[in-house]
Formats: structure tokens, C-alpha cells, sequence
């Protein structure tokens, strides 16, 4: 039996889709049992302490507090506009039928089925990234509304629910638009695709690992306020 390069999709395609989802499953389960060994749950700490300090202190900065979540909402309505912007033109492109990827250049299945498939995946991806955005966006302009609400006794809790919320829904969109990245390149071939996907768990795992550095940089800060603070 004669092997053909079309069984490369067969094999590489899911071993790659595989070892994302282990991955991204591993650090699921350590942001729920372990958060302070992932940097999720080191910036959600460190949101807990801004949103405290923000709703305990006496003189309350509202103004700089709603420039921070509205930089937050700006960042979440333009990657929101681009899945969606994404999202279209690979709409039309399904609809016009293109064969640019249908190269015999490109080493893999290049079947009209197979086209369709990579299509579909992707498009999926990119949805559900624009969808964990809308949902970030809603989050912080809720936490805006109740940090800015005058004269109020509203819990700290609902504000850091709010605040959290809406950068685990920022969370979700990026690993969402990791694996689009992993599927585009699939276009090129299985060969490309299972290469992305190996590295960008490798990367993912120094960046989502990489509390102790950023320890270090906070307790490095709180040393310089301290001195500063001595100065004065």
C-alpha cells in the first residue's frame, strides 16, 4: 500500500489539534486548583488588589479607574472587530469558491472536502473569538458603571466578579485566535500546521509559567515605592 500525502492531514492535523488541547486543559486545571503558578492568576491578583485599593480608598479616583477598563474596552471592540472582519471576508471567500490553497506546490490533502474543513475550523475559531471579546467588552462596561456610581454601597466583590470576568473572556478570545493561527496554517499543509502548534505550546508555556520573574519585578517595585516613600 502505497502511502499518499493526503494521510499526513490524517495524522499530523489531530496530533497538532491534540497536544493544544491537552495543553490548554492542563492550564485549565492549574488556573482552578494552582492559580498563582500561571500568570492568569497572577494578573487576577493583582486586579483584586487595583479594584480594593480603587473602591476602599476614601478618595476615590474614578476617573483614572474608568480610563484603565476603558482602555480594556477599546482593546476588546477592536480584536472583536477584526474576528468578525475575518470572519466575513472567509465567508466570501467559501462563497466564491477560491483554489488558491489547491496548489499541488502545497504537501497534503488539497481535496475540495478537505478545503471546505479547513474553511469551516477556522471560521469557528474566529467567531468564537469575537464572541469571548463582545462578552469582555460587556464585563468591563458593567464594572465601569459600578465603579462610577456615586455615593454607592456596592460590594467590592461584584466590582472584582465584573473586572475578572470580563479578562477571562479576553483570555479565552486570544487562545481562540492561537488556534486560528495554528489552522491557517494549515492551508500550507498538515507539515506547517503541527510545527505551529508544537511551538506555540512551547511559548505558551514559558509565558503562562512565568510567575517567578514577575514576583521578582513586583517586590523590585515595592522596595523602589518603599524608598521613594523614605525620600519624601
Amino acid at each position: 500500500m502505497m502511502f499518499q500525502k493526503e494521510y499526513l492531514d490524517l495524522v499530523l492535523v489531530p496530533f497538532g489539534l491534540i497536544i493544544m488541547f491537552s495543553y490548554h486543559i492542563l492550564l485549565l486545571y492549574r488556573y482552578l486548583s494552582v492559580p498563582h503558578t500561571t500568570v492568569i492568576g497572577f494578573e487576577n491578583n493583582d486586579k483584586k488588589i487595583w479594584v480594593q485599593k480603587i473602591m476602599q480608598s476614601q478618595n476615590r479616583d474614578v476617573n483614572t479607574a474608568l480610563n484603565v477598563i476603558s482602555a480594556n474596552i477599546s482593546a476588546a471592540t477592536f480584536l472583536a472587530s477584526i474576528c468578525l472582519t475575518l470572519s466575513m471576508l472567509i465567508g466570501a471567500w467559501i462563497a466564491n469558491n477560491a483554489n488558491i490553497f489547491q496548489s499541488k506546490l502545497i504537501y497534503g490533502d488539497t481535496r475540495p472536502a478537505t478545503m471546505s474543513i479547513k474553511y469551516i475550523t477556522l471560521l469557528i475559531c474566529f467567531l468564537l473569538a469575537f464572541s469571548c471579546f463582545v462578552q469582555s467588552s460587556r464585563c468591563f462596561i458593567h464594572a465601569n458603571y459600578l465603579i462610577s456610581t456615586p455615593d454607592s454601597d456596592i460590594a467590592t466583590e461584584y466590582v472584582e466578579l465584573a473586572v475578572i470576568r470580563g479578562g477571562d473572556f479576553w483570555s479565552v478570545g486570544l487562545r481562540a485566535l492561537y488556534f486560528a493561527t495554528a489552522l491557517l496554517l494549515w492551508f500550507f499543509g498538515p507539515i506547517p500546521m503541527f510545527a505551529t502548534s508544537v511551538t506555540m505550546v512551547v511559548l505558551l508555556h514559558y509565558l503562562d509559567s512565568d510567575t517567578a520573574s514577575l514576583n521578582k519585578k513586583r517586590s523590585l517595585g515595592r522596595e523602589k515605592l518603599k524608598k521613594l516613600e523614605g525620600e519624601i
